[in-house]
C-alpha cells in the first residue's frame, strides 16, 4: 500500500477497523481505567533487551494507523533512518527507532485491558486527556459522548479535575504506549536519554495537543518548550511512513552501539 496521503481517517481500505478501535479507546479510557492501567503495568518486573523489545515489534500490527498495514518494526526504521539521513542527533535517531516500544505491552496484556493483539484500545492511537472534557480536535469526536466521565460534573468540563497551568506532566494520560515506555525508561537507571527525546516519546501520539492546539491553558510555564520538541519529532514518525521493508541484521550495526551508549548494556525491566 502506497501512501499518497497522511493521516486519512475518512477514505481507505483500513478504515473500519481504525475507526472501530478509537470508538472503544474513547468509550472506556476513564479516569478509573488509566488509574488502573497504571497500577497493573507499571510494576518494572520483565527484564527484556532492548534490541529483543523491537524484535517483537515485527509481528505486531498497529490498528489505529489509517496508513500502514506493515509489522511497527518496518515503521521504527524507516523514522530513525529518515533522522540519520537528515544528520540529526544520535540520541534523536535512537528516540525514533524505539518510540513505539511501548506497544510491546501486547505480550502481558489482555482483550479486557485493550492491550493485546486483537484488542488494541489500551495501547495504540491519538491519545488525550482523562479527566477534563474532550475536545472537538480529537480523531471521530462523535465517539466522545460515549465515555462515561463525560457525563461526571468532575470531568465534563474545559479544565475538569486540572487547574491552569498545571501541567501535562501531571495529567493523566489515555494510557497507551506513549506514556508506558515513557515510564519504563524513567525507571530504567542507565538511561541517559536526553530530555527532549523524552519528551518526544512521551507525547508523540497527543495529536490533539501538537497539531490540533487543545490543551494549552493546562500546559505549564517550564512545558512550553516541549511543543516545539514534538512538533520536529512528528515530521519524521508522520513522513517516513513508505512500504519498504527492513530487517533488524540491516541496521544493528549501526544502532546497537547508540543503544548502549544510551541506554546502557543491562537489560530494561518493563
Amino acid at each position: 500500500m502506497i501512501v499518497t496521503e497522511f493521516r486519512n481517517y475518512s477514505e481507505g481500505e483500513l478504515i473500519p477497523r481504525v475507526r472501530e478501535n478509537y470508538r472503544k479507546m474513547r468509550t472506556n479510557q476513564t479516569v478509573e481505567y488509566v488509574q488502573r492501567m497504571q497500577k497493573k503495568y507499571l510494576t518494572f518486573d520483565k527484564p527484556m533487551h532492548i534490541w529483543d523489545a523491537m524484535e517483537k515489534l515485527n509481528v505486531f500490527v498497529d490498528l489505529s494507523d489509517p496508513d500502514m498495514n506493515l509489522p511497527n518494526l518496518h515503521h521504527l526504521i524507516q523514522t530513525a533512518e529518515g533522522m540519520r539521513a537528515d544528520g540529526r542527533p544520535d540520541w534523536m535517531q535512537l528516540v525514533g527507532l524505539i518510540h513505539d516500544l511501548g506497544k510491546c505491552m501486547f505480550m502481558w496484556g489482555s482483550d479486557e485491558d485493550g492491550t493485546s493483539m486483537n484488542e488494541q484500545w489500551g495501547l495504540v492511537g491519538d491519545i488525550f486527556l482523562v479527566g477534563c472534557r474532550f475536545p472537538e480536535t480529537l480523531v471521530y469526536p462523535e465517539f466522545n459522548e460515549l465515555n462515561p466521565d463525560m457525563q461526571d460534573p468532575r470531568y465534563n468540563t474545559e479544565l475538569g479535575m486540572y487547574a491552569k497551568g498545571s501541567g501535562l506532566d501531571n495529567a493523566l494520560k489515555a494510557w497507551g504506549h506513549d506514556e508506558y515506555l515513557f515510564q519504563v525508561l524513567s525507571n530504567h537507571k542507565e538511561n541517559r536519554i536526553p530530555k527532549e527525546g523524552m519528551i518526544m516519546i512521551r507525547y508523540h501520539s497527543f495529536y490533539p495537543w501538537h497539531t490540533g492546539g487543545s490543551y494549552m491553558d493546562i500546559v505549564s510555564e517550564e512545558e512550553k518548550p516541549y511543543l516545539d520538541w514534538v512538533r520536529d519529532f512528528n515530521q519524521y514518525d508522520l513522513y517516513t511512513k513508505r512500504p519498504e521493508t527492513y530487517t533488524l541484521e540491516q541496521v544493528k550495526d549501526y544502532y546497537l552501539p547508540i543503544i548502549e551508549k544510551y541506554l546502557g548494556t543491562e537489560p530494561v525491566n518493563w
